[in-house]
């Protein structure tokens, strides 16, 4: 059996072939980069006809290549809005990094945060659908137009995918944790949720489980549906409580495994939805997030502190820290546990001798601590298990790789498949129709150095300095 798996990515759609003899037999048959709009500061959009342009690709390869089934993944935060009865978008897809609702959020915050994070376990940040949505209500003449019609509909990314592709308007349980819409307890759009965001329930689409019988593409059924990091989950092999990845991409998001029981998300990460199969119950996870991870690398390169990335893999004499010099990698802002979204990147203990080197080797130093503070939020409410999985980018950069185990002090293992998140949806796929795939490779675990000598606490302050800096610039 042949399994097409798309990813829509932030900055491209990718479509994989897989069939049940295993990871090994996987292929790329189509993927296409797709432009990222910048339209005003902090505003950060997608055009969906040319994803739906590039998703419609994807299927006709896999098609091609003797596709029997079709995996679909998505952004998660990212939405829009559309005609209910054409499937016209009526908005640009406001992409999860867009933090226009800034203001808006932290006025609702005031009064609502505790009910919104007892109801839906997420913070009152742009980061989520709800407020892009409450946005698009507000300002977008054709968004009002339909909902006066009784044509709107809003969602995220995927939903608006699979009623153009399925003709049902429908999004997945998964996804649907994502959106700040979505009663944890109970599975179900929230009728408080939507009254605080003022995000009318008769506009949302139908939540179904993550595997079912999800409609038909152009011949393929549609058995599997999910959020990106919860697909890389599914694709690590995560089966017990405890067990946790991490996918870095364009930020870094952590999720860990956490059984059939929400959990508290009292020590900063966020509760969410791990996925439902169909017939099954729910299934909780906590969620870290670090908003630029890769997206700091390759900024850096465009400043010229690297050329190749060759040059990132190896580094020469005592870290940065030693030297005292720090690297907050908040360039979108300060995620999981901190959550200021004011907070910006910075580099601190400059001097004249500080290389470029130095800077990209504190830079790296950077997002690891950032990613102990992840795990170390998360461990407040689930004990983590070793190996901490790894996949993305910047998981073959082996001198990253161990710098990271030092600075958690936990075993870090690559996977040794590069696309964890379109090899997950497939899983679930071959799942749901009574096979499976069976789980990639460990090739190299990276054992942390028991010479290291992280210090969390110097780097604790960084991030202090630089929530304190955000709060005196816009006071």
């Amino acid at each position: 059996m042949k399994i097409l798996a798309i990813d829509p990515s932030t900055t491209s759609t990718s479509g994989f072939l897989f069939d049940t003899d295993g990871p090994a037999n996987a292929a790329r048959i189509f993927h296409r980069d797709h432009r990222q709009h910048y339209p005003a500061p902090g505003h950060v959009e997608h055009d969906p006809a040319e994803i739906l342009t590039d998703l419609r690709a994807a299927i006709s390869a896999g098609r091609a290549a003797g596709a029997d089934a079709l995996a679909l993944t998505n952004q998660g935060e990212s939405c829009l809005a559309w005609d209910a009865e054409t499937c016209e978008p009526l908005s640009p897809i406001l992409v999860w990094q867009d933090n226009r609702t800034e203001a808006f959020c932290k006025a609702l915050a005031t009064h609502n945060a505790d009910a919104i994070r007892t109801r839906a376990g997420l913070p009152v940040e742009p980061y989520f659908s709800a407020p892009k949505m409450r946005w698009l209500l507000d300002y977008l003449p054709a968004v009002q137009q339909a909902r006066q019609a009784g044509r709107l509909r809003l969602g995220t990314t995927d939903a608006w995918f699979r009623h153009v592709l399925t003709g049902s308007c429908d999004t997945d349980i998964a996804t649907a944790s994502r959106t700040s819409l979505l009663n944890l307890a109970t599975g179900a759009w929230d009728d408080t949720l939507c009254a605080i965001f003022a995000v009318p329930m008769d506009t949302l689409p139908r939540i179904t489980a993550n595997t079912g019988a999800l409609g038909m593409v152009d011949g393929l059924r549609l058995t599997a549906a999910i959020v990106d990091q919860q697909a890389a989950m599914a694709g690590h092999g995560l089966t017990r409580p405890g067990d946790t990845k991490i996918t870095f991409g364009t930020g870094a998001f952590a999720l860990t495994l956490c059984g059939t029981t929400p959990p508290s998300g009292n020590g900063g990460a966020l509760p969410t939805i791990a996925w439902q199969e169909h017939g099954t119950p729910l299934t909780y996870a906590l969620d870290g997030g670090l908003y630029t991870a890769s997206a700091a690398v390759n900024w850096a390169r465009e400043l010229g502190l690297f050329g190749g990335f060759d040059e990132i893999t190896d580094f020469d004499g005592p870290s940065p820290m030693d030297k005292g010099l720090v690297f907050v990698p908040a360039l979108s802002g300060l995620a999981c546990p901190h959550w200021d979204l004011r907070a910006r990147g910075s580099w601190l203990g400059l001097s004249l001798d500080t290389s470029r080197a130095d800077m990209m080797r504190a830079l790296l130093d950077g997002i690891a601590y950032r990613t102990d503070q992840m795990l170390r939020a998360m461990a407040c409410d689930q004990p983590l298990s070793d190996p901490i999985r790894i996949d993305g980018g910047m998981s073959a950069n082996p001198w990253f790789c161990q710098a990271l185990a030092d600075i958690t002090g936990r075993q870090i293992a690559v996977s040794a498949l590069p696309d964890l998140t379109a090899f997950g949806a497939a899983r679930l796929a071959a799942r749901h129709m009574g096979q499976d795939l069976p789980a990639p490779a460990l090739p190299h675990c990276f054992a942390p150095d028991p010479a290291a000598r992280p210090d969390p606490d110097r780097f604790a302050a960084a991030c202090d300095l630089v929530s304190h800096w955000a709060d005196t610039v816009t006071q």
